[in-house]
């Protein structure tokens, strides 16, 4: 390795103002994934806390909820019941269902965000936009039209809520208090599935990822009516508003590019003058040294 303008170099050594520099990418690095942590953790938060606070009135949220399945009949796909009727009768189905519903969604995010901003951040920057659009957006459609889900309604409905009947967990992870329960429709559940399982088949080339990327979206649209909390069409207004948020944030990424603004590489703390002046004094000539530890320089 051959570093001009930093004196000489043998082997593998490094000089002070490379070991400098490896030091602000650690620092970069680790303020940029806790930054990044905080973002999404309080958006989170955000969402679930205006999610509790929109939750509409029962009486309405029944009437709308009669009116998706009577539209479901009409267009002949309402397989909740019977998709249900199909799961209860073996218990392995059932927890399977339960499994996919709670450990499916926030930890299957929650990993793919961690992957993607290390592996690739034009992804990680793409996805968590198109989450905080469509969770915004989703989220007025809570409030203005609230509907009640399957196991949410009254006797006669033929469903049972069969995560709150054979699992306690879930409740724990999601407090009622912080759970909207007439926020049936959309299905933000399969939505951000999508977006994730798109974002997995564009980023890895793997068999495996490639799998899940598909599978990941298609068990949780079966997991949700099999546990009573969604309906088809949910699952299709949650797909089609993910879509809506994807193209959103592509586009917001685009618009920031071409006026030379790259979403991937801000950071809360701006440019490190510090960072700036070891960059111009180092001409690194093989950077191998520093691009082996999967490390990026401070912009």
């Amino acid at each position: 390795m051959a570093i001009v303008g930093l004196g000489t170099t043998s082997g593998d050594e490094l000089s002070p103002l490379a070991r400098a520099s490896l030091r602000e990418a650690r620092l970069a690095h680790a303020r940029g994934v806790a930054f990044q942590f905080v973002l999404v953790f309080l958006a989170a938060i955000l969402y679930f806390g205006v999610r509790g606070m929109t939750q509409g009135h029962e009486a309405s949220a029944v009437n709308h909820a009669h009116s998706v399945l009577r539209l479901e009949r009409t267009l002949g796909i309402d397989v909740e019941a019977g998709l249900q009727h199909q799961v209860v009768d073996h218990h392995w189905l059932v927890n399977l269902a339960n499994w996919v519903y709670m450990w499916g969604h926030w930890p299957v995010i929650t990993v793919t965000l961690f992957l993607l901003y290390h592996s690739n951040r034009r992804q990680y920057v793409v996805l968590r936009n198109a989450m905080f659009i469509s969770g915004a957006i989703g989220l007025v459609i809570f409030a203005l039209y609230p509907v009640a889900p399957p196991r949410l309604l009254p006797s006669g409905g033929h469903f049972i809520d069969t995560v709150t009947e054979y699992s306690k967990s879930y409740r724990v992870l999601q407090p009622p208090a912080l759970v909207n329960k007439f926020a049936a429709l959309p299905s933000l559940h399969v939505g951000w599935n999508l977006l994730v399982g798109i974002a997995l088949w564009r980023t890895y080339r793997g068999r495996g990822p490639r799998i899940a990327a598909v599978a990941s979206p298609m068990l949780m649209t079966l997991a949700v009516m099999a546990t009573a909390n969604h309906y088809l069409l949910d699952a299709v207004a949650g797909a089609s508003l993910a879509l809506v948020g994807l193209a959103s944030s592509l586009l917001l990424y685009e618009l920031a590019g071409n006026r030379g603004i790259d979403l991937a590489s801000i950071r809360l703390w701006g440019r490190d003058p510090a960072a700036q002046e070891i960059r111009r004094e180092l001409e690194i000539v093989d950077d191998h040294a520093v691009c082996s530890q999967g490390l990026q320089l401070p912009t």
